[in-house]
């Protein structure tokens, strides 16, 4: 058996821990940085190191950011009475690619982020709370939980059409489809 350094060894490690990347492909991605292109592997180490040093979740909305708002939370031409509800702040940047939402986000991450959202919906004076959810039965029931404690504010309520696949995440569906189900969202 081949003796790997340590060095190496705990890189690959490193590696496996990312999502989507198995041990092969970890393996070949470590091989690449410090056999093949050493200073790639240093513009990554350096990006990693200033990325941890200056990127923030948003106070507000959950997303991430590079000051105490994020640039949509600071952005005065959002629609503020519209709020995207999603379940990660991927989700705002996939959605967000395809330059279809002018409104606000905001990230439901657990129970506890409710007053958060509840928060935001009442300084926003917001009207209408659309849930980008991949579908589940999961997440039905979630939106159901979020909108019957929501209900108080009058908000007209929706969620993305079909078009999304059953149990697929945001960030693995296309531009095309992800924009129609944007813009067919149905009413609650």
């Amino acid at each position: 058996m081949y003796f790997q350094p340590d060095s190496f060894q705990n890189l690959v490690e490193a590696l496996t821990r990312l999502p989507a990347i198995g041990k092969k492909s970890a393996r070949n991605i470590a091989f690449e940085l410090i056999m093949r292109d050493r200073s790639a592997a240093l513009k990554l180490a350096h990006a990693i190191e200033r990325a941890l040093a200056s990127a923030r979740i948003c106070v507000r909305c959950g997303s991430l950011g590079e000051n105490e708002l994020c640039a949509v939370c600071a952005d005065e031409e959002r629609d503020r009475s519209k709020i995207c509800v999603v379940l990660s702040a991927k989700d705002i940047f996939t959605l967000e690619e395809s330059g279809l939402w002018k409104g606000l986000y905001f990230v439901y991450e657990s129970e506890e982020s409710f007053a958060k959202l509840e928060n935001m919906i009442k300084e926003e004076s917001a009207q209408e709370a659309v849930f980008a959810f991949a579908p589940s039965v999961q997440n039905d029931a979630l939106i159901y939980f979020i909108e019957e404690r929501l209900s108080p504010y009058g908000l007209i309520f929706s969620k993305i059409a079909q078009g999304v696949p059953t149990g697929v995440s945001l960030e693995n569906v296309d531009i095309l489809s992800l924009s129609r189900a944007l813009e067919g969202r149905v009413k609650i």
